[in-house]
C-alpha cells in the first residue's frame, strides 16, 4: 500500500512518487504496507480530514494571485515551471488538494505535506500553499505512481481509472499504517494516518 508522496509497495520496498507542479515541491511521507498480524486500532475515525488536527494550519504570510483560505480546496495541476492552480469545492470531482498552511516560503510548510504550491518574482518566492490531498473516507482519488501526474478524484466504479485508491478510513493520534487493514498514506508529523484499499 502507500503514502503520499506515494508509491507502489511490493515485498516491503517502496517506489517513492514525486509530485509535479508548476512552481512547487513536493513533500511527503513514506510509502508504507500493512502489517496483516497487527490488531486493529481503537481511534476514532473522522469522515473528511477536516476534524483531523494539522489540517487547520497558520497563515504564516506571503502572498499568492489565488485567492484561497486555510481549509479550502485548489485544483492543481500543469508543470513544475508552468503550474495551473483554481479554486475548487472541497470532496468535489475537481479538488485534488486542500490548503492546510500558508507560508512565506515553501520550507515553511510542515514536513509531511503532500505538495506545496509557490509564486516568485525575480527568483524570489512571495508566498506558498501547503497542500494536503483532499481525502474523503470512500472517496476515491487516483494517485499516479509512475510520472508527473496530479492525483484526481475519480468514481469508484469507472473501469477507466488507474492507480485507484479508495479511502476507508481517517485515523488520528497515529501515523503507523499498520493501524490500517491494508495500509494507507501516514503524516508522520501531523501524527495521522489515511487508510485505503486499492481499486486498480
Amino acid at each position: 500500500m502507500l503514502a503520499l508522496s506515494r508509491g507502489l509497495l511490493a515485498a516491503g520496498a517502496a517506489l517513492t512518487l514525486l509530485f509535479a507542479a508548476g512552481c512547487s515541491s513536493s513533500e511527503a511521507g513514506n510509502a508504507v504496507a500493512a502489517d496483516t498480524t497487527t490488531a486493529a486500532s481503537t481511534s476514532t475515525a473522522p469522515s473528511t480530514t477536516d476534524d483531523v488536527s494539522g489540517q487547520e494550519g497558520i497563515d504564516a504570510g506571503g502572498s499568492t494571485d489565488i485567492d484561497v483560505e486555510i481549509g479550502q480546496c485548489v485544483q492543481l495541476g500543469g508543470t513544475m515551471t508552468a503550474a495551473t492552480i483554481e479554486n475548487a469545492e472541497c470532496g468535489s470531482m475537481e479538488s485534488n488538494y486542500k490548503v492546510i498552511a500558508k507560508a512565506e516560503q515553501n520550507e515553511q510548510c510542515p514536513t509531511d505535506v503532500n505538495q506545496t504550491y509557490y509564486e516568485t518574482l525575480d527568483g524570489v518566492e512571495q508566498g506558498a500553499l501547503c497542500l494536503d490531498v483532499d481525502w474523503v473516507v470512500d472517496g476515491c482519488m487516483s494517485v499516479p505512481t509512475m510520472g508527473m501526474d496530479e492525483p484526481s478524484r475519480v468514481d469508484c466504479s469507472d473501469p477507466s481509472a488507474t492507480d485507484v485508491e479508495q479511502v476507508t478510513e481517517i485515523k488520528t493520534g497515529t501515523a503507523d499504517p499498520n493501524e490500517c487493514p491494508e495500509g494507507g498514506f501516514a503524516y508522520e508529523s501531523r501524527q495521522f494516518v489515511v487508510c485505503t484499499t486499492t481499486i486498480s
